[in-house]
């Protein structure tokens, strides 16, 4: 995860705290791993530059879905989502479905793309 943009905090005048959280899920939706990043405080275009690993063989790589969702941290217990987007077997679009696709040809080389987050 490299960065997001424009986004805004619609509750007070200021950049919101934000952070990703990635899922590894499995064919039926199951779980399989979690990430999260560290916190990006008062950015309206936070730069994350993280990178996860996730364990998977070969022959699970079109059967596994990649879902990412940004965060609003607004107060230690609250939170709410900005938006998601899912890479892989149930990709959220096409542009995603392409992203996936590279991924898995390029075998190991870092493939980027800006992506658009679905509403939650």
């Amino acid at each position: 995860m490299i960065k997001g943009s424009h986004f805004r905090n619609l509750a007070v005048n200021r950049a919101p705290d934000t952070y990703g959280k990635l899922f590894l899920l499995n064919s039926v939706g199951q779980e399989m791993s979690r990430c999260k990043t560290s916190i990006r405080r008062g950015q309206p275009n936070p730069v994350y530059k993280e990178t996860f690993v996730f364990q998977v063989a070969l022959f699970q790589l079109s059967d596994v879905t990649l879902m990412i969702s940004v965060y609003n941290r607004r107060t230690m217990k609250r939170k709410e989502m900005i938006g998601w987007m899912a890479l892989g077997q149930n990709s959220s679009g096409e542009e995603e479905q392409d992203h996936w696709d590279e991924m898995k040809e390029t075998k190991g080389q870092q493939i980027c793309r800006w992506h658009t987050l679905l509403e939650s």
